[in-house]
């Protein structure tokens, strides 16, 4: 809905939601999930808890929204590579490198995004609304990119699209947890070869690629 269709009062629920949102937003990146709660918040944006209660009703469903903020801005890098002319490759290795490189910069985001999903169901396409939540449509966009490589011939015929998607996102999966948990990661106790963290996981994502592609 635009903003200038929205009632005075309307403006100012947004106004408070968006302010709480922010506060979440930067005690979580730097303490996580146990560092937050409803009374630490209303304490810094200087409302009361049960102002706070009235957004939101528990802590619970204030890290629901964060974890769907975060495949929010994934899915905005993502559509900006996905949409452009470049050629297929390109656009997909980069849309891979940049789904870990969002995961780093915001680690805790992205433990919070994966965290309970068993409970919830997030990552089940067989529950009803999956792709109306963000990270189900994460999930349809690499999907999406698949098939398109498929189609065009780049990747080889005889992929299922679903099963490939699974098999990239556990890979990226692996690789931003490892530099999450790791943060020397690539760089090992002896280890001569030297590669700086961005260049890793461009190489990463390259030979994701390269491994899907039909031969001639």
């Amino acid at each position: 809905m635009p903003l200038s269709s929205l009632t005075p009062a309307e403006k100012r629920r947004l106004k408070v939601r968006e302010a709480i949102l922010t506060a979440a937003e930067r005690v979580f990146a730097r303490e996580g999930e146990a560092g937050l709660s409803i009374r630490r918040l209303a304490r810094k944006i200087d409302y009361s808890p049960a102002a706070i209660y009235k957004y939101f009703s528990s802590k619970d469903d204030l890290v629901d929204e964060l974890k769907e903020a975060f495949f929010e801005r994934l899915l905005e890098q993502v559509h900006k590579i996905a949409d452009t002319s470049r050629p297929f490759p390109e656009r997909m290795a980069q849309c891979l490198s940049t789904y870990v490189q969002e995961a780093i910069a915001k680690p805790y985001h992205y433990a919070a995004a994966f965290s309970g999903t068993a409970q919830d169901g997030g990552f089940d396409a067989s529950e009803p609304g999956f792709d109306e939540r963000s990270r189900g449509r994460a999930f349809l966009v690499l999907q999406g990119m698949v098939q398109e490589g498929i189609a065009a011939g780049h990747f080889r015929g005889d992929l299922d699209a679903q099963l490939a998607a699974k098999s990239i996102w556990a890979s990226m999966h692996g690789l931003a947890m490892m530099m999450i948990h790791i943060p020397t990661f690539p760089k090992l106790t002896g280890d001569c070869t030297e590669l700086d963290r961005t260049a890793f996981i461009n190489l990463h994502a390259d030979q994701l690629v390269k491994g899907l592609e039909a031969r001639a």
